[in-house]
C-alpha cells in the first residue's frame, strides 16, 4: 500500500493541537505580540521539526523575529510540520530520512538567512558557523542551545578558546531538565519504543544505560511498566543513587547477558559496542535515548551481521549467524525517530525557556563574554510560576521576617 503524501493541513492540524497543551509559550507569544521585541533580528534554528517546535518558532515570528529553521536529527522531522511552515511563509529546510549531504546543506541554508542569534538542538549549527562559515561569526550576537549532549560540545569549545560568541545553556535550566529530560524522556523514549514493538515491558529486564536526568526518567517509567531495571553506570555516585533508588547496577558486560531492552542514554559514544552485541541474548531490542546516533556501534554490529534486514517499521534485524538482534529507528533517538517526540505540556516549559533567553540575549547579548552562561535565574522562576499558574496551582509566599531570616548569619539556635 503506499504511504500517503504529508499534507500541510494536517501539520497545521497538530500545530494547533501542540499550542492548545502549551500555555506558559500562549502568554509569552501575547506579551511578544504587543511588544515585538525580536523586531529586526534573525533566528536560525536547528531544532526537532515537529508540532512543538513549530510552536515555538511562531512566537519568535510573533515577536517580530524572521526566523529560518531546519531539523538537527535526519528522522525526527515531521514533513507535515515541515510544510505547515513553509505555508506561512517561515524558511523551513528540514526534510525526514536526509542523508548527511543533504543535512548539511540544509544547515547551510538556514545560515545563508544571515541570522544575528541561533537556537541549537546538539550544537550542530554553531559548529558550523565556526568550522565553515566563520564569515558569519562577527554579526552573530548569540545563542542558545537546548541539549545536555550539546552543551559539553560547546563547554569543550570554551575550555579550548574556540568559541566565538555568548551562548545560553537552556538545558541547563531548572525547568528544563528536571521535568524535559525526566518526565518527558522518560515517557517519549517508552512511546516510541512501545508503538514499535509492540511488546510488553511488564516483567523484561530493561537495561539503562545511563543515570542522568535522561535515564533517571526512562528507568523510572520502565519500573512503572513491571520490568526489571538494570543500570549501567561510569559516574560512582550516580551508580549509587541507582543502588538507592532500587535498581540493579552491575557493568555493561554483565548485563548484556540478561537484558531484553536495551536504553543508551549517555550522551557518550560506544555505550554498546561488539563485546556486549556478541554477548547478547537472541532478540535483544536495542534503542537509543541520547541525542547522537553514537551510543550503540552501529556500523560494527552491521559487520558481524550475516544479514540485515527490516522487519517492521523503525525495526531493523541484525542476523548475527542465528542469534537475531534488534535495532529501533536506526540507533537514532528514539522518541522522535519512532514517536512523537515529548509531550507538549514539557515542551511548553522548555521552548518557554529558549523563547525568554532569545529576548535576554537581544537585551544583553552584547555585554556578554564568549562563554557558556546558565539561564538566569528569574527567567528561570518565572517559567515555573508561569506553569503553576496554567495549572491553578497557588504557593506560600515567604514573608519579610522569612527573607531575612534566610540571608542573614546572626541567628542562634
Amino acid at each position: 500500500m503506499k504511504s500517503k503524501s504529508p499534507s500541510a493541513e494536517e501539520g497545521r492540524l497538530k500545530i494547533e493541537w501542540a499550542k492548545k497543551h502549551m500555555p506558559v509559550l500562549g502568554r509569552i507569544r501575547k506579551q511578544f505580540e504587543a511588544e515585538l521585541p525580536l523586531k529586526g533580528h534573525t533566528i536560525g534554528m536547528a531544532l526537532h521539526v515537529e508540532a512543538k517546535t513549530a510552536v515555538l518558532v511562531e512566537t519568535l515570528a510573533a515577536g517580530g523575529a524572521e526566523v529560518a529553521i531546519t531539523g538537527c536529527n535526519p528522522l525526527s522531522t515531521q514533513d507535515d510540520v515541515a510544510l505547515a511552515l513553509r505555508q506561512k511563509d517561515i524558511p523551513c529546510y528540514a526534510k525526514h530520512g536526509c542523508n548527511t549531504g543533504e543535512y548539511y546543506r540544509a544547515i547551510d541554508a538556514v545560515l545563508d538567512n544571515k541570522p544575528d542569534i541561533t537556537i541549537d538542538d546538539g550544537a550542530d549549527l554553531i559548529f558550523r558557523l565556526h568550522a565553515d562559515r566563520k564569515e558569519l561569526l562577527p554579526d552573530i550576537i548569540g545563542a542558545c542551545e537546548e541539549t545536555t549532549t550539546g552543551v559539553h560540545r560547546l563547554k569543550a569549545m570554551q575550555a579550548d578558546g574556540a568559541l566565538k560568541f555568548p551562548v545560553i545553556a537552556v538545558n541547563d535550566a531548572k525547568t528544563k531538565f528536571l521535568f524535559d529530560n525526566r518526565y518527558g524522556t522518560g515517557q517519549s523514549t517508552w512511546d516510541g519504543i512501545i508503538r514499535t514493538t509492540n511488546l510488553l515491558v511488564a516483567g523484561k529486564n530493561v537495561v539503562v544505560a545511563g543515570y542522568g536526568w535522561c535515564g533517571k526518567g526512562v528507568a523510572m517509567r520502565a519500573d512503572g511498566h513491571g520490568a526489571n531495571v538494570i543500570i549501567t553506570e561510569v559516574d560512582p555516585i550516580r551508580a549509587l543513587e541507582a543502588k538507592m533508588d532500587g535498581y540493579r547496577v552491575m557493568p555493561m558486560i554483565q548485563a548484556a547477558k540478561i537484558g531484553d531492552f536495551f536504553i543508551t542514554t549517555t550522551g557518550n559514544r560506544d555505550a554498546i559496542i561488539k563485546e556486549h552485541f556478541e554477548l547478547m541474548k537472541d532478540g535483544a531490542i536495542l534503542a537509543n535515548a541520547g541525542h547522537f546516533n553514537v551510543e550503540i556501534d552501529i556500523s560494527q554490529l552491521s559487520k558481524m551481521a550475516k544479514s540485515v534486514r527490516r522487519v517492521r517499521a523503525n525495526i531493523e534485524e541484525y542476523d548475527l549467524d542465528g542469534k537475531r538482534l534488534y535495532v529501533l529507528g536506526g540507533g537514532r533517538l528514539v522518541n522522535l525517530a519512532a514517536g512523537d517526540g515529548h509531550p507538549a505540556e514539557v515542551m511548553d516549559m522548555s521552548f518557554a525557556n529558549q523563547a525568554l533567553c532569545v529576548r535576554y540575549i537581544v537585551e544583553h547579548g552584547r555585554g556578554l563574554q564568549n562563554k557558556v552562561y546558565g539561564v538566569p535565574k528569574e527567567i528561570d522562576e518565572l517559567v515555573a510560576l508561569l506553569k503553576l499558574e496554567s495549572m491553578e496551582i497557588q504557593i506560600d509566599q515567604m514573608s519579610a521576617e522569612q527573607r531575612e531570616y534566610m540571608s542573614g548569619w546572626k541567628h542562634g539556635t
